[in-house]
């Protein structure tokens, strides 16, 4: 079968991917949600924005004659996948999940564990500290009932309006960022708590490792649940799959 894929995207897992399958010659768009106004050039054709729910996927699927789709989405995307659970099983088109492990704690870490962004916040109830908020653009308004924190925010795109706290400095910047460069905009900021998505693999976890050898505690947010579906954790699984699932990927 020639393939048609759809790639629902936004990750470095999602680059990756769109690279080999560029190489390969295999025909396939990357989807993104929009949210970020410069996203990374990719090697394949690039759509964006909502499908308009699971019943507007199944009719993308169904108008472009997609034989397979990938979610290569963010662990947090938790609606994203189970609208791709639900348009690919009644449009029966096979899907599969490019994940990553959750991050776990070592040694060395202090981590709160809670299970969501409302969790996050009640965490930051007390006394003002100086806080690395990285839970991106989207929920930074969920923070306004503790305006008593310093918050540092790196951002991919600089807020569109005024911020919901008074007291914050943002900084304007792309990753995957390295250990050394997160342990020194920690240190020069005098970060004492970090908040983060538990967002796993290696493209994020700078800052968690900063953390760690910092001795800084970390408010962990546990990721959502997320629907059953075949899931594996690299490109080349992602393209046995494929071949396991009749698509001629040419090699």
């Amino acid at each position: 079968m020639t393939p048609n894929l759809l790639i629902l995207g936004g990750t470095t897992g999602a680059t990756a991917l769109c690279q080999r399958l560029a190489e390969l010659e295999v025909p396939a768009t990357l989807s993104l949600a929009g949210r970020v106004s410069r996203p990374k050039r990719q090697p394949l054709p690039v759509r964006i924005g909502g499908f308009g729910g699971a019943l507007g996927l199944e009719r993308y699927l169904h108008d472009h004659a997609v034989t397979h789709v990938i979610d290569a989405t963010h662990p947090f995307a938790a609606e994203m996948s189970h609208n791709a659970v639900t348009a690919c099983t009644r449009a029966r088109v096979p899907l599969v999940a490019l994940g990553r492990p959750p991050w776990r704690a070592e040694p060395g870490d202090t981590w709160q564990r809670v299970p969501d962004i409302a969790g996050a916040v009640t965490a930051l109830n007390g006394p003002a500290r100086r806080v690395m908020l990285a839970v991106g653009r989207m929920h930074l308004d969920a923070f306004a009932p503790n305006p008593q924190h310093h918050y540092l925010l790196r951002l991919v795109d600089p807020p569109t309006g005024a911020l919901p706290f008074p007291d914050a400095r943002v900084i304007v910047d792309r990753g995957p960022f390295t250990v050394d460069s997160d342990r020194a905009l920690m240190t020069e900021n005098r970060i004492d708590l970090v908040v983060s998505k538990n967002s796993g693999g290696s493209g994020a976890v700078a800052k968690i490792l900063a953390a760690r050898a910092l001795g800084l505690p970390v408010v962990m947010i546990d990721r959502p649940a997320l629907p059953e579906r075949a899931e594996v954790q690299s490109t080349e699984a992602v393209l046995d799959w494929l071949a396991h699932h009749g698509a001629d990927l040419g090699v």
